[in-house]
């Protein structure tokens, strides 16, 4: 497997070695790059990264460690070396967002950030269970995540009421992150597990920390946090109005683990591999004040809405059954999820509000729930994907 998935990223750098660097970029426009800028060491092969490592406190002042990967401000998120996700803003006055104060001493952080206090926190102590359930996904009863944040948690975090960063905590008196491979603390950073997924055919990686779901926070090694949920909207992409972009797992996609076609919940239960999620935007911007140059970060957001699917049993006896990257037709890519889904191969796993932009494919959960959250930040992109 681990040959296969080499073979597709060794793809992607080729189809970015052919872009064409005659054109000499402006360097006054304000940018954003499709990758991560502030991870280093980002290692395609064993999907990891390394990123700086934050300091702040709790509510009680406890010592507090967390990665930064987003910010509403593209001045911050250049500065810092973040992704840009303007449309996050739509989430500020929710649960979905907590509110941290400035405080004074200890050491420094990364690029002079300064040190806050969080209203809300983790608990890392959990010890994972990842019980499979009948047909491995959704998962049995008995599972449950790694670490759960309290009533005030979200990685959401604005201290000026204002600006809202993506703040993911990742280590506390209580434990460290089920994702955290290593932490040094004396040079501030840390280097963290990331996952593998699909681009408009192309394969990414990101880092997945939070989950409003609790099998699939089990699933992810994520901390359970439920107030994402309160960012608006379940179902819609719209950037004047949500704060959210479009996740496609596939539920029941192939299984084996040296099969390259595989993919799927069901498959990254089985201990197969990731899901291979599918993903509607990314994060790169060439010139944030003209949208029409290029611009996918004025819908890019790492709050991603889940939209399950499920080959239907017509398609598997017909031998449709396939590996799938794209959630719309791609030249590099024509198998995709809004085509198949028209045409009856694909059927919607959730019962929450239709998604009009991926051809009224519905979102997670119940109707009239708010569905389901992942905070899930694009780290890797090949430049060819623009």
């Amino acid at each position: 497997m681990k040959k296969v998935l080499l073979l597709i990223f060794a793809s992607a750098f080729l189809f970015s070695c052919k872009k064409d660097n005659s054109a000499i970029e402006d360097e006054s426009k304000e940018s954003t790059p499709n990758n991560m800028k502030s991870v280093t060491d980002i290692d395609t092969v064993n999907a990891t990264g390394v990123f700086p490592l934050y300091h702040g406190q709790d509510a009680n002042g406890g010592d507090v460690y967390y990665i930064l990967t987003e910010s509403t401000d593209v001045g911050k998120a250049i500065d810092l070396g973040l992704n840009w996700s303007p449309k996050v803003i739509h989430a500020l006055g929710t649960k979905a967002v907590q509110t941290a104060t400035i405080v004074s001493g200890g050491k420094k952080n990364p690029n002079n950030f300064p040190i806050l206090k969080f209203s809300g926190n983790v608990d890392f102590s959990p010890v994972k269970k990842l019980v499979p359930g009948p047909e491995l996904f959704p998962l049995d009863p008995a599972s449950q995540p790694g670490s759960v944040g309290d009533a005030n948690y979200s990685p959401l975090v604005t201290f000026d009421g204002k600006i809202i960063y993506n703040a993911s905590h990742i280590a506390n008196s209580t434990g460290v992150h089920d994702k955290v491979i290593s932490m040094d603390k004396e040079h501030m950073t840390v280097k963290i597990d990331l996952t593998r997924g699909f681009y408009e055919g192309f394969a990414i990686l990101y880092s997945s920390t939070e989950t409003s779901d609790e099998d699939l926070a089990a699933l992810e090694d994520n901390t359970f946090a439920p107030n994402m949920v309160a960012a608006p909207n379940p179902g819609d992409d719209k950037s004047f109005r949500s704060a959210r972009e479009a996740l496609i797992p596939v539920i029941n996609g192939p299984m084996g683990t040296d099969n390259p076609m595989r993919q799927g919940l069901r498959s990254a239960v089985a201990g197969e591999g990731d899901p291979l999620n599918i993903f509607q935007e990314q994060a790169g911007c060439k010139d944030s004040d003209d949208p029409s140059s290029f611009c996918d970060a004025a819908s890019y957001s790492p709050l991603w809405d889940v939209h399950p699917v499920m080959w239907t049993d017509a398609a598997i006896a017909a031998g449709m059954r396939t590996i799938v990257t794209t959630d719309k037709h791609e030249v590099i890519a024509p198998i995709n999820v809004i085509e198949l889904y028209a045409d009856g191969f694909l059927t919607a796993g959730g019962m929450g509000v239709r998604n009009a932009s991926l051809g009224g494919i519905n979102a997670a959960g119940s109707a009239d729930g708010r569905g389901i959250i992942v905070n899930c930040p694009i780290v890797f992109v090949p430049d060819d994907a623009r």
